[in-house]
């Protein structure tokens, strides 16, 4: 399948002179994945609602500061699954499609999932969801919610109650929808939304609930036609016996990289943020992280993820980096991640927790293999 059959000549434009102010507006009223922004009339890069809600830029600053250059741009001729691994790999839901060097249209996440639907029926929750999950207390104050969002690059935080129990939901979203009314009231001479206070509002004043909640042993499609259904992003996963208990969360992004992956002899690593790579290659964390999973040879690799995020903070110019690497095998999810100034650096720190989590999970293999050979001992006399 071809990208031809699924992008769409219909999308939302801006200029790169336009306030963001007025752009925070239009995300509102019609909620697109995203903003194609131009200059003199040819395509200057993509303006995502979640980058208006992680930036600390006033709304009379142009859009230009904000747009996105580097997403990959997509050929109108472009196998579905080459795309799928673009988005992921270019941490966008949205990218342009060109044809002939001209901007064509655009293709979202979502017109992918749609397409394939029908095919997700053979992947099951628990094979693709993610296990370590980040959660708000109902108590935790907004500005602590946009902190959370902005230093891990989510779009989502599961809330729980006193109990540890899963009572709400708040998105990128939510935040910003949030943020554009309090400005409407500031505007019309109501100063009661003051942002100092709006950071200091409990997150339960804000968050959605109930939440919907999917099962591991659930189809993936299953999942999918809920999340189109009900307009999320994506579901909490919880226990067959237990629809308060956070067992992870499974984004359209986890689909996405799904459809990504492949039959080859060599492990799949994908790379989320790949432009941020800057001494390091895709081959060398490749070979690293393959190096890692030799360790354990029980353990069978069906996919590698890393995932790179990019600080304000900066040391004689090298960005503060934040890098995330999980492998799915056949012994669940392993994950490591760390921090430091440069791809490289982050990435290091990551793979030793990641080596350390694997030789951890290898130790308590054999520490399970050892008290059953005991107990059959003692089972005999």
């Amino acid at each position: 399948m071809n990208i031809v059959d699924i992008a769409t000549e219909e999308y939302l434009e801006v200029d790169a002179d336009e306030r963001l102010g007025k752009v925070r507006s239009l995300f509102d009223r019609e909620n697109p994945k995203g903003i194609v922004v131009t200059d003199g009339g040819e395509y200057s890069g993509i303006l995502t609602e979640r980058q208006l809600l992680q930036s600390h830029i006033e709304d009379d600053a142009k859009v230009q500061v904000l747009a996105r250059n580097n997403i990959p741009q997509v050929g109108r001729e472009d196998d579905v699954r080459k795309v799928a691994r673009m988005l992921v790999e270019g941490g966008t839901k949205v990218a342009p499609v060109f044809e002939d060097g001209d901007l064509w249209g655009i293709v979202t996440e979502d017109a992918i999932l749609r397409a394939v639907l029908g095919n997700l029926d053979v992947l099951t929750v628990e094979q693709i969801y993610t296990d370590e999950v980040i959660t708000l207390r109902e108590d935790d104050h907004l500005g602590k919610a946009i902190n959370y969002l902005r230093e891990n690059d989510i779009s989502r935080l599961p809330v729980v109650n006193d109990s540890g129990r899963l009572s709400g939901m708040v998105t990128t979203h939510d935040i910003a929808d949030f943020a554009v009314r309090t400005m409407e009231r500031q505007h019309s001479g109501d100063r009661s939304g003051d942002t100092d206070r709006m950071l200091d509002l409990p997150v339960y004043d804000l968050m959605n609930s109930p939440v919907e909640t999917i099962t591991g042993d659930a189809s993936v499609e299953t999942a999918v036609e809920r999340m189109f259904e009900h307009d999320y992003a994506g579901l909490v996963v919880t226990p067959e016996d237990d629809d308060t208990a956070v067992a992870g969360i499974l984004t359209k992004t986890d689909v996405l990289r799904a459809l990504t992956y492949t039959e080859e002899e060599s492990m799949d690593v994908q790379i989320t943020n790949i432009d941020l790579l800057d001494t390091i290659s895709r081959e060398m964390i490749q070979g690293a992280i393959t190096e890692v999973a030799d360790k354990y040879q029980d353990m069978q690799v069906h996919h590698a993820h890393v995932r790179f995020s990019e600080h304000k903070e900066r040391l004689r110019g090298t960005p503060l980096i934040h890098c995330q690497t999980r492998l799915r095998t056949n012994r669940g999810q392993i994950a490591g991640s760390g921090e430091g100034y440069g791809a490289e650096t982050a990435f290091r720190v990551a793979l030793d927790k990641l080596e350390r989590n694997v030789l951890e999970k290898k130790e308590i293999r054999a520490d399970a293999e050892y008290e059953g050979q005991l107990l059959r001992k003692l089972n005999e006399l």
